[in-house]
């Protein structure tokens, strides 16, 4: 720790500086004797503390307050003065100063209060790596979630999700496989409150019909065969925060109705167990299947459509956004060629033609593979004789 001490009169630094040293032997104490001085110091130096008094020839005190804080206003002032009165430890207070404390000061009061004021300064460094940490994190997430495009279609997307992630509000994504359901219920994660918790993504259609429920809810050691302990269900891991159900038109009846009567109760029992557990998480969910016609024959509660559809996001075919396959053809072949550590090819622009004219039944997810082989088997530029032979 960095401690400056500004004090015109000699003798009171040396009592300063032998209190702060007896105090902490590590702590390292810089003096000044005029305002002057100080500042230029606090220019090369970053402090972590500065005793200031307040009346002082060349800058007053006050002056080296604001001033000081100007250059880092991060820096914390403690103001020693032996003219003081009411109004001027206020008027310190209001500038930015930490703490205010009378001459001669008392040892535990000048203690307690550097001591303070430099767990303080810690909690602000750990505050702010951890908010460069997250920043970093979030860039990281974007990075691979990102929604590229700037068709009609993605735009309207894009302000549904801005509207609704700061809501509590289920959302609906549907679409047809391969068009980035994925993508957009990480977007509203991300821009929600509750992005510093987990978003916890289940494929419906992944698991067996005989597991779903064990895998949303958990279950108790001994309730089947293989449940050799209790474990926690996806409705637990996104406590406080999302729970994606992807595929949520796969999912069976008796599954359904355990999912609406947490998305009612906002608890959840494990399998095997009669413990009720409160669960406060956001469910997104998404399907590639029309849940009216499933309700019709059916195979999906209508009663669990109407608490999942809050908000109803559609997400079209790569065949109705076609204008936004420049940019994603781009945007795949500098992902493909940063993942093998080589400069990112380019596309010709009849190669390019060509590619907006196919039929795109796959949707993003068969162009981007598309453009992954192109990058491997294509020239540079990638032409259109290269699209000729590599994509049928």
């Amino acid at each position: 720790m960095k401690i400056l001490i500004i004090e015109d009169e000699q003798a009171i630094r040396n009592v300063l500086a032998n209190i702060l040293k007896d105090e902490n032997k590590k702590w390292e104490i810089d003096e000044a004797e005029n305002g002057g001085i100080a500042l230029e110091k606090i220019k090369e130096i970053n402090y972590d503390l500065v005793l200031c008094d307040i009346k002082m020839p060349v800058k007053d005190g006050l002056e080296v307050l604001e001033l000081g804080l100007n250059i880092n206003p991060d820096l914390t002032f403690i103001m020693i003065s032996g003219h003081g009165d009411i109004e001027t430890a206020v008027e310190c207070i209001k500038k930015g100063a930490y703490d205010y404390i009378q001459k001669p000061p008392d040892l535990n009061r000048l203690l307690n209060s550097v001591r303070h004021a430099l767990d303080r300064k810690n909690l602000i460094t750990q505050n702010k790596s951890l908010q460069e940490e997250n920043k970093a994190l979030k860039r990281k997430v974007s990075d691979k979630y990102e929604m590229v495009g700037s068709s009609q279609h993605l735009q309207e997307i894009q302000e549904m999700v801005d509207k609704v992630a700061a809501t509590d509000a289920r959302v609906l994504i549907v679409g047809p496989n391969g068009t980035g359901k994925e993508l957009v219920a990480h977007h509203i994660h991300e821009k929600s409150d509750r992005n510093k918790m987990p978003m916890v993504e289940v494929n419906c259609a992944a698991i067996p019909a005989e597991l779903i429920e064990s895998e949303l809810f958990g279950h108790m050691k001994g309730s089947f065969t293989g449940a050799h302990k209790d474990k926690a269900g996806k409705f637990e891991q996104a406590n406080k925060g999302t729970l994606f159900l992807d595929e949520i038109g796969d999912m069976s009846l008796s599954a359904q109705a355990k999912v609406l009567r947490a998305l009612q109760e906002k608890k959840i029992t494990r399998v095997g167990g009669d413990k009720e557990i409160s669960v406060d998480v956001r469910v997104l969910a998404a399907t590639n299947k029309n849940l009216k016609k499933e309700i019709a024959n059916g195979k999906f509660r209508e009663d669990l459509y109407h608490r999942l559809a809050v908000i109803l996001i559609p997400v079209p075919a790569l065949n109705d956004r076609k204008e936004d396959i420049p940019e994603l053809i781009e945007h795949f072949a500098q992902k493909i060629a940063e993942g093998q550590g080589k400069a990112p090819k380019s596309f010709h622009k009849k190669a390019i033609e060509k590619l907006k004219n196919k039929d795109w039944t796959g949707n993003i997810r068969e162009l981007r593979n598309v453009v992954e082989r192109l990058v491997i088997l294509g020239n540079n530029p990638i032409t259109e004789q290269d699209v000729e032979d590599f994509v049928k």
